[in-house]
């Protein structure tokens, strides 16, 4: 009889059997964990060395913004050429706020002049393709000096890249005006320095200037203190802002594009009114449009419109000579209108309506005036039920039939045919024969 034996093996061996199995395994998963864990540390090393420098570049952007150089304007021999220079400030203005190249609004346009205080009344100045800036700058001149400017800011609208081309010549005259204004307050108001227009205007007393809103132009300033006067004195400056834009910043689209073949300034110009009074809604409670090819401003026009309601929207006219019999005949001119900002606004969304029509209608296209289109419109009761039209009974003068000294004497004036030479001529006669202007603008007295 066999015997068939089985041996099994005691637990200690079957242990050491069993690690001596594992071992391997172990250790390959034991380095895998070590070489994962020094991936991740390297990985979240070079993350937080990467923001590390983020935060570095973010920090050095942010100091070097804060800076604001004083940057030449630079142009072409061509243009260089065509801009009169006028006489530079050789005496500094320690009370005056330097001018900051910064965006006027929103991002867009350039401010020239930050003005003391936040103003009630808005001119609105478009600048034809055809402007030479000689003519820019003696409106702008002209502007500066009327009462106008002491209660109101001033807005450039420029063509599309033609901005750079006159900033040169805004800022020239914006120096020269306050200078002249810094000047009669230095000297106390002395009656011996006598000028052309009520410089006193442009002075007002600390008192009134107490509470004054900053204007909406440029940068917020922390510090109460708008006008860059020193609290302490008894009388302070009080001017508007001067800003520009392109019509391609109000513009984008060129809304009126897809509806004529070539959309000038002058009609494009509406569209530019309707999206830039849309933004400034409640901002001023009085709006100017202004031709600067067309109407010198030596007075203030706005006047007649505050005591209006914010809906009333005021035209002047002018004499045209009629084809039949030569006969005259006043109609409305598209060179200067002011009003109510709701009155404006209003009338600048049905301008662009009516533009549309009128340009679907006619078969040339390129044929549409804007004075065409306002005089239809104007006549169109039903068209017009949103506003308040008033129509001046009294036509603007033209430059070429009054003289030097009558020529001042109107608020507003047309230049028409006249001659521009002959026009600067004899303002600027009238301008140098006062001591304090004659000082401030020698280079061309």
């Amino acid at each position: 009889m066999g015997f068939f034996l089985i041996f099994f093996p005691e637990e200690e061996e079957e242990d050491e059997i069993n690690n001596k199995k594992l071992k391997p395994s172990i250790t390959f998963n034991t380095l895998l964990r070590r070489t994962s864990s020094v991936h991740l540390v390297s990985k979240a090393q070079s993350t937080i060395s990467i923001c590390a420098l983020l935060v570095f570049f973010s920090l050095l952007l942010f100091t070097l913004s804060t800076f604001e150089p004083t940057a030449t304007p630079s142009f072409p021999r061509r243009q260089l050429s065509s801009i009169k220079l006028y006489k530079p400030m050789n005496k500094p203005r320690p009370n005056l706020r330097p001018i900051e190249s910064v965006h006027a609004f929103q991002g867009m346009g350039s401010l020239y002049t930050r003005g003391s205080k936040g103003m009630n009344s808005l001119i609105i100045c478009h600048v034809m393709d055809t402007v030479a800036v000689n003519e820019l700058g003696l409106f702008l001149r002209l502007v500066l000096r009327s009462s106008l400017t002491s209660r109101s800011d001033l807005l450039f609208v420029f063509p599309t890249g033609k901005s750079n081309i006159y900033d040169y010549v805004v800022r020239q005259e914006n120096d020269s005006f306050l200078e002249l204004i810094t000047r009669f307050k230095e000297l106390n108001e002395s009656s011996e320095l006598g000028a052309s227009f009520d410089v006193t205007q442009f002075v007002k007393s600390s008192e009134k200037m107490k509470g004054s809103v900053e204007t909406i132009w440029g940068r917020k300033i922390r510090s109460g203190n708008f006008s860059g006067e020193n609290e302490t004195e008894l009388t302070q400056l009080s001017y508007g802002s001067v800003v520009g834009f392109e019509v391609d910043e109000l513009d984008p689209e060129n809304s009126l594009a897809g509806f004529m073949d070539h959309v000038p300034l002058s009609l494009r110009r509406w569209a530019c009114y309707t999206l830039l009074l849309g933004r400034l809604r409640r901002k001023f409670k009085h709006v100017m449009l202004v031709d600067v090819k067309d109407v010198l401003l030596l007075g203030d026009p706005l006047g007649r419109v505050k005591n209006q309601s914010p809906e009333s929207v005021y035209f002047s006219t002018t004499a045209k000579h009629g084809r039949k019999n030569n006969h005259q005949k006043d109609v409305i001119t598209p060179s200067i209108i002011s009003g109510g900002a709701r009155g404006i606004r209003r009338l600048a969304n049905s301008m662009v309506t009516e533009i549309v029509r009128v340009a679907m209608q006619h078969k040339r296209k390129n044929s549409v005036t804007d004075s065409v289109v306002l005089n239809q419109l104007v006549g169109n009761e039903l068209l017009t039920s949103n506003i308040k039209v008033v129509v001046s009974s009294e036509s603007i003068p033209e430059a070429s039939s009054l003289g030097s000294v009558v020529l001042s004497d109107h608020s507003v004036v047309r230049r028409g045919n006249s001659n521009f030479e002959d026009i600067r001529v004899a303002l600027m006669k009238h301008i140098c024969s006062f001591k304090l202007e004659s000082s401030v603008y020698s280079s061309d007295c």
